[in-house]
């Protein structure tokens, strides 16, 4: 008997595998009726007496048991399962990426009283809301006063005039305390002699200090004009390794407008004055001062002592020319160089009885800091003397002639 059902189990599913596929044909061509089963059949799926006469049939296919369309919902609710877990793990990590973002890009809010803070760029759009697409409401400016009401992770919520709020991202605000460390930085170069004028070969930001890490004041797009104040050579890596190369980055304090700071230097070329572009081919003329004026036809032409940084990196310059105007050629003239300086800025300019006087700032082979000053007489370039230190304004002690020195001897 186990022989005979096991064959009634075999043909059983073998004729149900047929009518099966008989049904799908039919099922597509929308012939299928499933209350009615096959087409000519009044059974649907389940198999008639003669098909399932053999015994242990029931066993396999459960025709007796299950009714009509008993396999074929048994096939569907197995179809139907495995779409179900898909569904799911699909919608769990829908719900995953969700929640991810939730914690991850929108923290809890913090809402504060309303703070001053600064904007940044030159120019600043304020949104209406932080979602990808938005609207922008206004567009602020570098260095305008806002108001901050809230801080939602990486954005900030701004009062906008009128009573609208708009949202910027904290990177392009500086809170008051920088920006007042800038202010007094500002005021101070008003009082400090500019050693050249220049512009900027493309956008760099405004740093409060001279490094990479420093604070950031504000931003200069690029062919904005500046004035260069003083220069500094500072190591790109604060604790380099063992025997490796320490990178220097010069960086330039400068002044635009009403912005100022250290920018790096290779984002800065200088503007060389009119008439002293040819004495400045072929050599890295770095700075440059006004002396004087001298009449041509109506005309106040400037005279000028100007720096160079010959062949060296660490100075601010190491050479200096002065440039005197020749009224009956027109055009300027070397009237003095000397080379071999080891010299920083500031350079500055004083005049006392309608003479101009020039400084520099020095330092000898034993490090010893000290000031060097010249005059301009006429067209000649004349040194006074040195002054110990370099905060000092006194004048040197005038040298003593040689007809004195003459008349002592004699005596």
């Amino acid at each position: 008997m186990a022989h005979e059902g096991g064959v009634a189990r075999v043909g059983c599913r073998l004729v149900f595998e047929q009518r099966f596929e008989a049904a799908r044909g039919a099922r597509n061509e929308k012939t299928f009726d499933l209350r009615r089963g096959f087409p000519g059949s009044a059974n649907g799926l389940t198999l008639n007496s003669v098909e399932c006469r053999l015994k242990g049939c029931e066993d396999f296919c459960d025709c007796g048991t299950r009714g009509p369309l008993g396999n074929l919902r048994l096939i569907a609710a197995r179809r139907w399962r495995r779409r179900l877990k898909k569904t799911t793990v699909i919608l769990l990590i829908v719900l995953g990426g969700v929640a991810y973002y939730h914690f991850d890009y929108t923290p809890k809010r913090r809402e504060i009283a309303a703070e001053p803070a600064y904007v940044l760029p030159q120019q600043l759009p304020a949104w209406d809301t932080t979602a990808v697409i938005r609207r922008k409401l206004a567009t602020l400016h570098g260095g305008e006063e806002v108001h901050v009401a809230a801080r939602i992770g990486k954005w900030a919520k701004l009062r906008l005039p009128g009573g609208a709020t708009g949202w910027v991202e904290q990177k392009d605000l500086i809170d008051a305390a920088t920006y007042e460390r800038g202010q007094k930085l500002l005021k101070k170069l008003t009082a400090e002699p500019v050693q050249a004028t220049g512009h900027t070969n493309g956008a760099v930001n405004l740093h409060l200090d001279p490094s990479r890490e420093a604070l950031k004041l504000g931003e200069f797009q690029a062919d904005q004009p500046l004035q260069v104040y003083d220069r500094r050579l500072v190591a790109r890596n604060t604790s380099p390794e063992a025997g490796a190369r320490v990178r220097r980055d010069v960086w330039y304090l400068v002044r635009s407008k009403n912005d100022a700071g250290w920018i790096l230097g290779r984002f800065v070329d200088l503007d060389v004055p009119p008439g002293l572009e040819s004495y400045a081919q072929g050599t890295n003329m770095v700075a440059w001062q006004v002396l004087d004026t001298v009449n041509d036809g109506g005309r106040q032409v400037p005279q000028y002592v100007a720096a160079d940084r010959v062949g060296v990196r660490n100075p601010d310059f190491n050479h200096i020319r002065v440039f005197t105007w020749w009224v009956k050629h027109h055009k300027y003239v070397t009237a003095y160089v000397e080379s071999g300086l080891d010299g920083y800025f500031p350079i500055t300019v004083t005049h006392s009885g309608g003479t101009p006087y020039f400084r520099l700032r020095l330092i000898d082979d034993q490090g010893h800091k000290y000031q060097k000053v010249y005059g301009l007489f006429d067209t000649i370039t004349k040194v006074i003397g040195t002054v110990d230190g370099w905060e000092s304004d006194a004048m040197p002690a005038p040298p003593r002639s040689h007809r004195r020195r003459r008349l002592r001897r004699r005596r």
